[in-house]
């Protein structure tokens, strides 16, 4: 994963996402560097457009968060579904015991 964070990291700031840009990212935060991951990240990512793949990758999790709220909306109106069942449940008793004492 720190290879992409890396690479994600030269992206964002404007750099070239190259082999030697990774590894002196990895090397400043202090990661043993693998020369054959990073030759394998640079070959992975010749020809991708990283905005675009970004975008893509943000679509989905941004279409899931609204059905999440949708279900945790859900469980809100159940708790204030038994408060009113509850006062409905102390009316009439009282009404019932009001007519023990009438």
């Amino acid at each position: 994963m720190e290879y992409i964070y890396a690479a994600l990291l030269l992206h964002k700031a404007g750099k070239k996402v190259d082999e030697n840009g990774v590894k002196g990212v990895l090397t400043a935060a202090g990661v043993a560097v693998n020369e054959t991951r990073v030759k394998a990240l640079i070959a992975a990512l010749e020809g991708v457009n990283i905005e675009e793949a970004i975008s893509k990758a943000a679509a989905p999790v941004a279409v899931a968060a609204a059905p999440a709220a949708a279900v945790a909306a859900a469980p809100a109106a159940k708790e204030e579904a038994p408060e009113e069942h509850k006062k409905e449940d102390e009316e009439s008793g009282m009404a019932g015991l009001g007519a023990l004492f009438g």
